[in-house]
């Protein structure tokens, strides 16, 4: 629909990123921007680099269309920075495109504009086009400052995702976008296959469409402030009481709505691993989180911050009193 196209570039156009109508490609939910991204850049026998850990969806797209996933580095002692070597030292000639969530699920981690910079370093120096997930875009706590990646370069070609789930917290109203980021020339043909895909599905709403040129405009300046300040309140509560708890070290988040923490393994007398110990912690106390190995990086958990503070401060709790319990 040419007026959600047109609401979105309004949006998300900048100075240093300029976007109109024509850029932007609706999809269903930020996953089908997901899949339509990967899709377009990416043939069957190619490689693409994505994140460790990352969300399972990207390695799910990729295999399913005979994509190699390649996975680089997050480094958990460094807000989960990129281990740019690492990533650097994965790409060859099959490699079609980089992918990149920031604000991140499932770290919560941000990215500085330096470290932005170096990725897309990366990028030009092996020219090879960026995906840059951005669904958690501005949803950042304290201190911490979003910057959209495609407003550091006019060179690297860039596909930012996002979609109206999680800022606006409709997740079952499936729109996301896919924004084209191009001002060297260089997606042409990408622009093509973004159209040819985007004919492929149905959707997404076109009564969901309608309305967002309104929620744009009317949804108060306050509201996205006032959001990520009560994130942040939950996201610290879980910090604050895990940090107390005997094998779990809790990595301070910086945004999105999730809270990653590595397990001390060697310290519980019967969890053999992060599924075991989910599993374990779901039918003894009946508090359900996810292991590392979903994000293919094993000895985490992932705890979701959405919850009331009531229980998230009962599953704090419960989640002491079992590893208290499985405790040497």
């Amino acid at each position: 629909v040419l007026q959600a196209r047109e609401a979105v570039a309004g949006k998300y156009s900048r100075p240093d990123a300029p976007l109109n109508s024509n850029d932007v490609i609706m999809t269903s939910g930020c996953s089908g921007a997901v899949e339509m991204a990967i899709g377009v850049l990416c043939s069957e026998g190619q490689n693409i680099l994505l994140p460790r850990p990352g969300f399972c969806l990207y390695n799910t797209v990729a295999g399913s269309r005979n994509i190699e996933a390649r996975l680089y580095n997050l480094m958990a002692d460094k807000n989960w920075e990129v281990d740019i070597e690492h990533m650097e030292s994965l790409i060859d000639s099959k490699t079609a495109a980089i992918l990149i969530n920031n604000p991140s699920n499932p770290c919560g981690s941000n990215f500085t504009k330096a470290h932005l910079r170096a990725i897309l370093a990366v990028c030009e120096r092996h020219r090879i086009p960026l995906i840059s997930d951005e669904i958690y875009a501005d949803m950042v706590f304290s201190g911490q400052v979003f910057t959209p990646t495609a407003s550091l370069t006019t060179t690297v070609p860039i596909l930012t995702l996002g979609g109206l789930a999680k800022q606006w917290l409709v997740p079952g109203w499936r729109i996301g976008w896919i924004l084209v980021h191009d001002r060297c020339g260089a997606f042409s043909q990408v622009r093509q296959g973004l159209f040819a895909l985007s004919t492929l599905i149905n959707g997404p709403c076109a009564i969901v469409q309608a309305a967002i040129p309104k929620i744009f405009a009317e949804v108060p300046d306050d509201y996205l402030s006032e959001l990520n300040e009560k994130l942040e309140v939950h996201a610290r509560i879980l910090e604050t009481e895990l940090k107390k708890v005997p094998g779990i070290d809790v990595i301070t988040p910086q945004g999105a709505m999730y809270v990653m923490a590595k397990l001390n393994l060697d310290l519980f007398a019967d969890i053999s691993d992060d599924a075991d110990f989910c599993q374990k912690l779901k039918w003894e106390e009946n508090v359900e989180i996810l292991p590392g190995e979903c994000f293919a990086y094993p000895g985490t958990v992932r705890l979701v911050i959405t919850p009331p503070q009531n229980e998230l401060k009962a599953a704090t709790e419960r989640i002491k009193a079992f590893c208290y319990r499985h405790t040497k």
